[in-house]
């Protein structure tokens, strides 16, 4: 059976597999497409929480960014794990014990105020569409390689898909089908990375292959990448950049992708799912469990990638001659087409150079060699994808992986969309606009604002915005600098009132926002048609990936002063934090809302 059939045998039948769910858990109220009725399993829960969680950029980029960027990327994996002790400790079985079906909803209560409201709509919905304009556009990319179609057509056979079981089925037929994409990924990623740890170390756990001996040289796997990416000019893979400013960014980009995972609506609506308080805990203690299943794994694939890479380059080492380009594998060549791979003959010998052109030194050191500067373009996020067929593993292999990845962008993908759906009917329209909406009526406006937001998450895919792809970061800045300390703030200190609500979360979502538009030099200038492409300057050297944390200790200083200055919240607002902190009572407070 060729490749293509494969390819389609596998995810088509995933997809088949998705539409049942879907029909078979097809939401009949408005509490089962915000909440799933309150009736899922912790386990189950913890389960579509990593799903949800797991997007393209997790299955598909981090390994690539670990590849490449070696130590200095760890900062991924520390704060997206991270985020769940938080959210474990901090936010989840708070929130579920207050028992509202949205984010903007608790703290329109909490803060007794319609525009706190609005103002957690405004920056629920910047940092969702934000995020899902990633996840849509990697499933046309996915698409494109897989089942041979163009980018246009396989963005939009994905959106069908997720229009389908998420307009059907809202939270609940989300939530199962979620829990399938979960097994779906998880196998996906788990079995060439399996593969090629036992062909690399003869382990075949990973992440102790990871930290094992490389078989063909003997040496530690870790210490041979070292060697080979040096000999070519990269800095050594395990290497930590020790200065103040490297020091300083990597400890704020850490917490600012902790802060913006607790604060990331598409995940905390999750834990309005279960049934008791309790439950909310451990299914962020499960949905920990689950990521890390994924997480442990993804560094050894990124280095054992990074050094099978090399080995194609060169086969018989670097300090010989790279492969011809005529006599490339056939996985390049299949990667070529999507234009995610290419070569440039620079110096007409037909071989493929490719080293770190940017070092001078080394530039220098080759010049004997008659090398004019490296020739090979790779982009990070084709590594996962293509692993099983750099490892030349079984054609089902690589069958499987593209339904997996497939899988952690429509997962994603439709929890960002249930988010946004849900705070335009619940929180705009029930909440605002016509507060005595039937049930009947809210739950068409729930899953026609749900059809509203896939099409523009379809559109926006089709057509991104020129820094797309550059601001992956943005979400979780945004969530950071503004969500996550109101919903601490509202959980934590009864003084903190409507007033300072308001202008910490306007003070940190504007600061975050301008200051990344201006450090990415994004502003438009007004009469030229177009925008500045250089940087515009940072604040101490802070990068924009980073700002996020600032942000959210700016949104809490501003409200703490403008509570102190003006009256305290009423005395039943102070009860009701009082109550939300306290165990007692906690399963009444857990009814259904």
């Amino acid at each position: 059976m060729d490749q293509f059939t494969l390819n389609l045998l596998f995810v088509g039948a995933s997809f088949a597999l998705y539409i049942g769910i879907a029909i078979w858990a097809r939401a009949g109220s408005t509490s089962e497409f915000y909440a799933a009725g309150r009736g899922v399993h912790p386990i189950t829960n913890g389960m579509a929480t990593a799903a949800d969680w797991m997007s393209a950029a997790s299955f598909i980029s981090m390994a690539g960014l670990l590849a490449f960027g070696g130590y200095a990327t760890s900062s991924y994996l520390m704060g997206w794990t991270g985020g769940y002790v938080l959210l474990a400790l901090l936010l989840a079985p708070y929130l579920r014990k207050f028992g509202k079906f949205t984010v903007p909803e608790f703290i329109g209560d909490r803060f007794y105020s319609p525009t706190a409201r609005m103002v957690a709509v405004a920056a629920l919905i910047i940092a969702s569409i934000t995020y899902v304009i990633g996840q849509m556009t990697g499933v046309g990319v996915a698409f494109s390689r897989f089942l041979e179609v163009d980018n246009t057509t396989g963005l939009l056979i994905g959106a069908a898909i997720v229009f389908f079981y998420a307009v059907l089925g809202g939270m609940k037929g989300v939530t199962y089908t979620q829990v399938a994409q979960y097994c779906v990924l998880i196998t996906a990623y788990t079995i060439p990375a399996i593969f090629i740890s036992l062909q690399l170390t003869g382990n075949p756990l990973p992440w102790l292959g990871l930290f094992g001996e490389h078989s063909a040289s003997g040496a530690p796997l870790l210490a041979r990448l070292d060697d080979v990416v040096t000999d070519l000019g990269f800095n050594e893979y395990t290497l930590q950049d020790g200065t103040p400013s490297a020091v300083i960014n990597m400890v704020l980009f850490t917490l600012s992708l902790m802060i913006g995972t607790a604060g990331l609506p598409h995940v905390i609506i999750r834990f309005f799912t279960v049934p008791r308080v309790a439950d909310a805990r451990w299914s962020a203690g499960w949905a920990l469990v689950f990521i890390a299943l994924l997480y442990l794994t993804a560094p050894a694939v990124g280095a054992m990638a990074r050094l099978n890479l090399i080995d194609t380059v060169y086969p018989n080492g670097v300090a010989e001659e790279p492969i011809e380009y005529e006599a490339r594998p056939d996985w390049m060549r299949n990667w070529e087409v999507t234009g995610l791979l290419g070569f440039e003959d620079k110096n007409g010998d037909g071989r493929i150079q490719w080293y770190n052109d940017r070092n001078a030194e080394f530039q220098a050191s080759v010049a004997d060699r008659g090398w004019e500067g490296s020739e090979l373009t790779v982009n990070n996020d084709i590594l996962v994808l293509a692993n099983p067929e750099i490892a030349q593993l079984p054609g089902w292999v690589i069958g499987l992986v593209a339904a997996g990845g497939l899988a952690a962008a429509l997962s994603t993908a439709a929890g960002l969309l249930l988010a946004i759906s849900s705070s335009v009917s619940h929180d705009l329209f029930k909440g605002q606009l016509t507060p005595n909406m039937s049930e009947k009526a809210e739950l068409r406006v729930a899953r026609g604002s749900m059809a509203v937001a896939i099409a523009v998450a379809t559109y926006l895919g089709l057509n991104p915005p020129g820094f797309a792809a550059q601001t992956v970061a943005l979400a979780f800045g945004l969530a950071a600098s503004s969500i996550f300390p109101a919903l601490m703030m509202g959980i934590f200190f009864k003084r903190i009132n409507n007033y300072g609500a308001v202008a910490g979360m306007l003070t940190g979502l504007i600061f975050t926002l301008v200051y990344i538009f201006m450090h990415k030099g994004w502003f438009f200038i007004p009469g030229t048609n177009q925008f500045p492409d250089t940087i515009q300057g940072s604040l101490l050297g802070i990068q924009s990936t980073a700002i996020g944390s600032v942000g959210a200790v700016l949104n809490f200083i501003v409200a703490y002063f403008v509570s102190n200055a003006t009256e305290e919240p009423p005395q039943d607002i102070q009860d009701l934090v009082e109550s939300i902190r306290i165990p007692k009572g906690a399963g009444a407070a857990a009814a259904d809302h």
